[in-house]
């Protein structure tokens, strides 16, 4: 195991992936918080400072679009990285998420969960150079 000191919000309202994303990072060392839907990813984010965070498009409550919007607007959430993690894969929703912020975006049907946790790694080592 691997230790990671820095804390992941997964904002994804599929249970069993949200389960086992958050137990592939888990055992790496990192800190999950969770959450399944778009408003409480968003109280999350305000309340801990993840240093990083994925975020599902289509959720209850709030879409991560929606979500994506408010934390690049808020001074005490903008600066953190969110990776947008969905099975949309259409140009206009990749060009979407980038053009609000978003540092990455991820079909999850192409990510298994080690590569996942590689590619957080990965996303967090370069936000910690820039």
């Amino acid at each position: 195991m691997q230790e990671n000191s820095a804390i992941i919000l997964l904002a994804e309202d599929n249970k069993f992936l949200r389960r086992a994303a958050e137990s592939a990072l888990h055992s790496h060392g990192f800190t999950v918080l969770t959450a399944s839907d778009g408003e409480e990813a968003l109280k999350l984010a305000g309340c801990n400072a993840p240093d990083l965070i994925l975020l599902d498009v289509v959720m209850p409550k709030m879409n991560g679009f929606d979500v994506l919007r408010l934390l690049k607007r808020e001074p005490a959430t903008s600066a953190i990285p969110v990776i947008v993690l969905s099975n949309l894969e259409q140009h206009n929703d990749i060009v979407t998420a980038r053009e609000l912020g978003a540092a990455g975006y991820w079909v999850k049907a192409s990510v298994g969960l080690e590569e996942l946790v590689e590619r957080v790694q990965t996303a967090l080592a370069e936000n910690t150079k820039s």
